[in-house]
């Protein structure tokens, strides 16, 4: 039967005859005294906590941190060492408060009792569904380093591919921010200095000249106005997906249609769900719990929701090939590759190729897209720098004209 765990905070003296305290997680006071003098702590004085800290949940670690915690765990378990006392070793190796906090949280749960996968489930922020299936079949079947291993590989080439994806977008926007910038310096610096000095001519001045002079005009007045309506289209926009499943998947759906973009999202889609799948499977999690947890992990509710229509298809007796073929969501190398592995008893390595293929083509992709992008990004700002130049200097060739 499940019991509910309170935090008390103790203290007390030790065999050496040294004062000590801290807290300890127990189902009641009397079990956690129990669990002190079990220690050697004597004259203790147990208090209930009557405002729990807030969980390590709630501050939730990088990825990275997850990572290097799982590798420097698995490291110790490899080598031997008894789960608390890694936890200890582990511990002291670690530099970010908020991946020290969860640490010594889980340390202090597996000490109370419970397995690491219950203690892992307690941070459901820090550690998804997938962690906590993967450390529970390790428990299991006694493979529990191996696992944490394997999770940490895994962690790392999931950031490698969110890199990639991020260097696809983070020069191009950082590029249009700065042409925005410079634009708006000329729009209210240099502009209304030279319209000044045609102000002194009183000649008409040419359509292109009044247009640029009446845009520098309303963004001198109203500049305020484009943060303002940039951070709030930002804020409505971020609402409405937290809030409505149907505008998330709409999104998602729209985001695989871009040109350019949509090829690499729809390939780091069929990576992550090749290099789940097959993390999954070795790790001897049943396929349709593996298919489960799959799901989320995809990055793109469209794919998850083909992802959960091929679990229903797995669990009324379809074959796995079959299912992702019938989704017509993955490319026919997919379902093809799976049809070998599954047929030769090689599923694993078939779909680790499929995943290691589709970050490839990830890599490739976004190289492509850079470099597309530098000539057009110089080109569209040489069009907003140039196009203020000729407006500008339009009345000064026509005065040289009539002269």
């Amino acid at each position: 039967m499940h019991r509910t765990f309170v935090r008390y905070t103790w203290q007390g003296i030790d065999s050496l005859g040294i004062r000590r305290s801290g807290e300890i997680p127990a189902p009641s006071r009397q079990l956690a005294r129990l669990e002190l003098s079990n220690r050697g702590l004597r004259r203790l004085r147990i208090k209930k906590l009557t405002q729990r800290p807030p969980p390590a949940s709630l501050a939730r670690p990088r990825a990275a941190d997850i990572t290097l915690f799982s590798r420097q765990l698995a490291t110790m378990l490899k080598a031997g060492i008894p789960l608390v006392q890694a936890f200890d070793i582990v511990i002291e190796g670690l530099a970010q408060a908020r991946i020290v906090t969860l640490a010594q949280a889980l340390r202090a749960e597996v000490d109370a009792g419970h397995s690491l996968s219950q203690s892992l489930r307690q941070h459901p922020r820090a550690f998804d569904a997938l962690y906590c299936s993967l450390v529970e079949a390790g428990e299991a079947s006694g493979t529990l380093d191996c696992m944490l291993e394997r999770l940490a590989s895994f962690g790392e080439k999931s950031a490698l591919l969110k890199a990639k994806l991020r260097k696809a977008t983070n020069y191009p926007c950082a590029v249009l921010i700065v042409a925005i910038i410079v634009t708006g310096i000329l729009l209210i610096k240099f502009v209304p200095t030279l319209a000044t000095t045609f102000a002194d001519y009183g000649a008409e001045l040419p359509a292109f000249t009044r247009l640029v002079l009446a845009l520098s005009d309303w963004v001198i007045a109203y500049w305020w106005l484009i943060p303002l309506v940039g951070a709030l289209g930002l804020f409505v926009t971020q609402a409405t997906l937290a809030r409505s499943e149907s505008a998330r998947l709409i999104a998602d759906r729209i985001l695989l249609r871009l040109p350019v973009i949509g090829s690499i999202a729809s390939a780091s889609c069929h990576a992550r769900f090749c290099r789940t799948l097959a993390t999954t499977y070795a790790a001897g999690v049943p396929l349709l719990d593996a298919l489960a947890t799959v799901a989320p992990s995809t990055g793109n509710r469209h794919y998850a929701a083909a992802t959960q229509e091929i679990c229903h298809q797995v669990a009324n007796g379809e074959a796995l090939y079959a299912a992702i073929e019938n989704t017509k969501a993955f490319p026919r190398m997919v379902h093809q590759m799976t049809r070998v592995g599954e047929e030769s008893g090689t599923l694993e390595p078939m779909l680790e190729r499929c995943a290691a293929f589709f970050e490839n083509e990830v890599d490739v992709a976004v190289d492509n897209l850079t470099s597309l992008l530098e000539p057009a990004i110089i080109v569209i700002i040489g069009t907003l720098v140039g196009s203020l130049v000729i407006a500008m200097y339009l009345p000064i060739f026509e005065l040289g004209s009539i002269i």
